[in-house]
């Protein structure tokens, strides 16, 4: 088996397909009518937030190939034009379900409901009429700037992603049928979905683009408004930059970020009615070819259901809210660090309350045993409290490193604005290193005590947002163990510096040697199948299409280790290919919860390693990004985390599983008893959190004759 070959590009899915595949799992979700009705609309929702990101980046990225004659295929044996092709057909396929869904399964639904949409401003009541136009002479009007093109006025910049409205003009009074192009954008600031008064006590709505449309003659006002319609276009927005050149990376990214405003258009959605002349101007002007435009039966840009999900008073038709509960073992009474030194202590957000990592870094910033904080920061929250945590302490005279990765994709603005924030508070704040992106999640706290200095650290799977930590699912460690107290030092000295260690204890880094450790788990459990030993690996990511990877795994499922992959997103490898991934099943569990967790479970002959981390097996996180692994040593925890696993392998409702020919079918229920992961999570946190709320109402039971 040595000597196997796992080049044929039949053994591997594309990539981007797979992610099509993933983004019609998520839809799977708006379609399923056993989901409460505005968390269908939801999901719907982030279908199209989702695509709008992937369209932006990763075909953007491929046209980017095309232009610049690179035709190397991929690992399925697909060339960029070969895949943009089968890309466009599956986004075609997928915007038709989108609108299907909204308009025949939806949008009646809601109405039965008391939710209405107005599709047209045409059915709007007399008093509705009324309640509109002067909504947009106050509110919108003022806000407006209606642009003509003609032969002094080019036709102008349209923003990416802003939705627009385009008309065709004739001049009053003029006989001669010249028509003359116009085009308004939404304002973005406004609100998309405006109330209207209902007579019925319903709850009816307005999109503020069909309010724009029915106005639209009060913006050119010596003008017949011939046809009027809505449009939207993509842009490349894939930033480009040369760090070796950029002499300042902060300016750099800052004048990337307006380029990615007016990068190429590569999509352009209309409505299906629009008038033909007014199709035609706009694809010549932006240069659009025929497969990207979308002619869309419905309101474009369907974000704006998320808005829709908002409407207060249909409490009854969304899934009941979940509260974070208390972490196991911890009391918010108790000193941290006196806990942490007890303990190695597991965090399982958002199960779990996030609560005890923004009290990690509150703690350390007031505390005056506290000598130092570094952390590495990749997406944070609006007003996030770490933030405001990790100024205190430097305005309190701590030494406050920060790592603010500014190439977090789309969240480069955000990052610039917190790093220069913890610049004026006097933190010490790197911007990543050259080439890399820094992926990992890691506070370093070291502290002053009676037997000399400790260090106290917190490693994650996902990142220090106080916001996701809520839709996210994550696990995250606090541990006080010398060896990885001594490999977190040496993380950001190499971050903050060029030190390298010559070697580490417990940690595993990408890109230095984390590819290498993966394979090396891998194999030990091929060479213990070889020698007849049991041999499992079970493994759970976002992502998976790391090529040599995939290869490992096909060798070692190819000699008998049975492997069970819990992967989200992408998946690059084939199930049941007849002695090469026979033994191999891949899981897609797609919930109210984001799955973001990254765990890997190794048989190694019975003495089970556990490890978690920030990486996918992607070859961005092995190769292009710093990421770290960090192993589950506690016993007691492992078994925690294990059973995390288990209980997802047994998920038979939100659970998808990939099939031989690459698409994922639902659990097949018949005759088993529902089992949903996720609610099995909520519920036993809840169990935890009533417990420890008894026993704490039982500590403070003051007797009835001292009242």
């Amino acid at each position: 088996m040595e000597n196997k070959e796992f080049n044929n590009p039949h053994y591997y899915q594309n990539r981007e397909l797979s992610w099509i595949r993933f983004n019609k799992r998520v839809l799977g979700e708006a379609r399923d009518k056993n989901n409460p009705l505005l968390e269908r609309l939801k999901f719907l929702s982030i279908t199209a937030s989702n695509l709008d990101e992937f369209v932006m980046v990763r075909v953007a990225s491929l046209k980017d190939m095309v232009h610049a004659g690179y035709d190397k295929p991929d690992i399925a044996g697909m060339t960029p034009v070969k895949q943009l092709n089968e890309i466009n057909k599956s986004i075609h396929e997928l915007v038709n379900l989108q609108y299907s869904t909204y308009n025949r399964s939806l949008i009646p639904l809601l109405k039965k409901n008391g939710i209405h949409l107005v599709k047209s401003h045409e059915e709007l009541t007399k008093q509705q009429k009324e309640y509109v136009d002067l909504y947009f002479k106050e509110n919108i009007y003022p806000v407006l700037t209606p642009m003509a093109v003609d032969s002094s006025r080019p036709f102008p910049l349209i923003r990416n992603k802003s939705l627009n409205i385009a008309a065709l003009l004739k001049k009053k009074k003029k006989h001669k049928e010249e028509l003359e192009f116009a085009t308004v954008q939404v304002p973005s600031l406004l609100p998309r979905v405006v109330k209207l008064p209902d007579s019925r006590g319903d709850a009816t709505v307005i999109t503020l683009e069909e309010i724009i449309e029915r106005n639209v003659d009060k913006l050119f006002l010596n003008y017949d408004v011939i046809c009027a319609h809505p449009y939207r276009i993509m842009r490349n927005a894939d930033l480009s930059i040369d760090e070796d050149e950029a002499s300042d990376l902060l300016k750099e990214i800052q004048k990337q970020l307006k380029k990615r405003q007016w990068g190429e258009a590569i999509r352009l959605e209309v409505e299906d009615i629009i008038d033909d002349r007014l199709l035609k101007i706009l694809v010549k002007e932006l240069a659009i070819k025929d497969k990207d435009i979308y002619k869309i039966n419905g309101p474009l840009d369907l974000t704006f259901l998320m808005k829709m999900y908002s409407l207060e008073g249909y409490e009854h038709l969304k899934a009941p809210k979940y509260q974070p509960q208390p972490v196991k073992g911890m009391s918010l009474e108790e000193d941290i660090f006196k806990q942490i030194r007890s303990k190695d202590i597991l965090l399982h957000h958002p199960y779990q309350s996030f609560d005890p990592v923004v009290d990690f870094i509150k703690s350390a910033s007031k505390d005056p045993k506290v000598l130092a904080i570094k952390q590495t920061l990749y997406r944070v929250s609006g007003n996030s409290p770490i933030i405001e945590a990790l100024a205190q302490a430097a305005e309190n005279g701590k030494q406050v490193s920060v790592l603010v990765e500014l190439k977090a994709r789309f969240d480069e603005e955000n990052n610039i604005v917190w790093a220069k924030m913890l610049e004026k508070a006097g933190c010490h704040v790197i911007y990543g290193l050259v080439g890399l992106k820094t992926h990992s999640k890691i506070t370093l706290i070291v502290r002053k005590e009676e037997d000399g200095i400790r260090r106290y650290v917190h490693l994650g799977t996902g990142n220090y947002n106080d916001a996701t930590a809520k839709l996210y699912t994550d696990l995250g460690l606090l541990t006080c163990a010398e060896a990885i107290g001594e490999d977190a030092t040496a993380v950001f000295n190499m971050l903050s510096g060029y030190s390298e260690p010559l070697s580490w204890n417990k940690l595993a880094l990408a890109p230095l040697w984390l590819r290498e450790k993966f394979i090396k788990l891998i194999k030990r459990e091929e060479v213990n199948a070889l020698a007849g030993k049991q041999a499992r690996i079970i493994a759970k990511m976002n992502s998976l299409c790391d090529k040599t990877i995939i290869e490992e795994l096909y060798r070692a499922s190819s000699v008998g280790v049975k492997i069970e992959l819990i992967v989200r997103g992408i998946c690059c490898l084939k199930v049941g290919i007849e002695g090469v991934s026979d033994n191999i099943s891949v899981r897609s569990i797609v919930g109210n919860f984001l799955e973001h967790g990254r765990i890997f479970y190794f048989y190694n002959g019975g003495v089970g390693e556990v490890y978690m981390g920030s990486a996918d097996w992607m070859p961005r996180n092995l190769d292009r990004r710093v990421e770290i692994l960090f192993p589950v040593e506690n016993e007691s925890l492992k078994k925690e985390v294990t059973k995390i696993l288990q209980r997802q392998l047994e998920d038979n409702v939100k659970a998808h599983i990939l099939q031989q020919d690459g698409t994922y079918l639902k659990v097949n229920r018949r005759g088993k008893q529902k089992f949903n992961s996720q609610d099995f999570f909520c519920r036993e946190a809840i169990r935890y959190g009533k417990v420890k709320e008894e026993n704490h109402m039982s500590r403070v039971f003051i007797p009835i004759e001292k009242i």
